[in-house]
């Protein structure tokens, strides 16, 4: 086989990972000819982050549009139904239901058993309202003070909060005996799956300047460390609603440290960036 055949190949094997990422992340179909296996979804994991740049580049162009007739809290709202939309709720259901499991659950058992009930409870209505209230609030304030901050928040934290929680595949045992929602992409995760995860998670930070980049990737190491260490002393790992949590927790802190820093007038676009938007 030739060098050409090899990297078309390859490609072409890229290209299915990121098919099958897209389908199971997102609501936005793909070909019915898509080659499909549980080993090709586990290898998917890598491009959560990628999905995640596309959703808050959706958000953001969803944004601009209902911005450009409507006010800007209503153009916030919309822009999050539409990441909603787009995603199915997939990561706020799992922020529910550990919710309601880790709230309800006297016992590692117990908790797996509570989150593995489809129905909503106490615990998991109150966090998912406050998680969208906070990040409603959040954005809007920090597009307040600069809508372009608000807009690049939105596509650097859906990018950089999967990133986080798709890591924790890497490290983490997955603590299911049986087939969960998240079983393919939970089996393991090869080095090459995490770097190619964790490029497309830290490239929006380019659209900062170096110091608030550098900021934000310490701030979300430290927060990853924590959400790890949380989830091992609850369960003794992690489970796919787990995961989905974790890129919720994950966005709304971003949220609230990117709000924290544009106060004390730390944050800083990347100044090529702030050229080529104001020249």
């Amino acid at each position: 086989m030739t060098v050409a055949c090899k990297l078309l190949a390859a490609l072409r094997r890229q290209g299915n990972y990121f098919l099958l990422a897209l389908a199971f992340f997102t609501r936005i179909p793909i070909p019915a000819s898509t080659p499909f296996s549980a080993e090709r979804l586990n290898h998917a994991s890598r491009y959560f982050s990628a999905i995640g740049l596309l959703v808050g580049l959706w958000g953001a162009g969803v944004w601009l549009l209902a911005q450009s007739l409507l006010p800007l809290s209503v153009a916030v709202l919309i822009s999050m139904a539409a990441t909603v939309k787009i995603t199915g709720a997939f990561h706020e259901d799992g922020l529910a239901d550990m919710s309601d499991g880790l709230g309800g659950g006297m016992d590692t058992a117990r908790k797996l058993e509570i989150m593995k009930d489809s129905r909503l409870g106490t615990y998991g209505a109150i966090t998912l309202l406050l998680a969208v209230f906070i990040k409603y609030v959040s954005l809007l304030e920090i597009s307040r003070l600069s809508l372009i901050e608000g807009l690049l928040a939105l596509i650097l934290l859906h990018a950089t909060s999967r990133a986080l929680a798709g890591s924790l595949i890497f490290d983490m045992h997955y603590v299911r005996d049986d087939s969960g929602k998240a079983k393919p992409l939970a089996q393991n995760q090869s080095p090459t799956d995490l770097l190619v995860l964790l490029f497309f998670g830290a490239l929006p930070l380019l659209l900062l300047d170096i110091y608030s980049a550098l900021i934000l990737l310490v701030i979300f190491i430290v927060l990853r460390y924590w959400i790890k260490r949380w989830l091992t002393r609850q369960l003794g790992g992690y489970t796919g609603d787990c995961l989905g949590a974790a890129q919720q927790i994950s966005e709304v802190a971003g949220y609230l440290i990117w709000l924290s820093l544009q106060q004390l007038q730390i944050i800083r676009i990347n100044p090529l960036i702030d050229s080529l938007l104001f020249s």
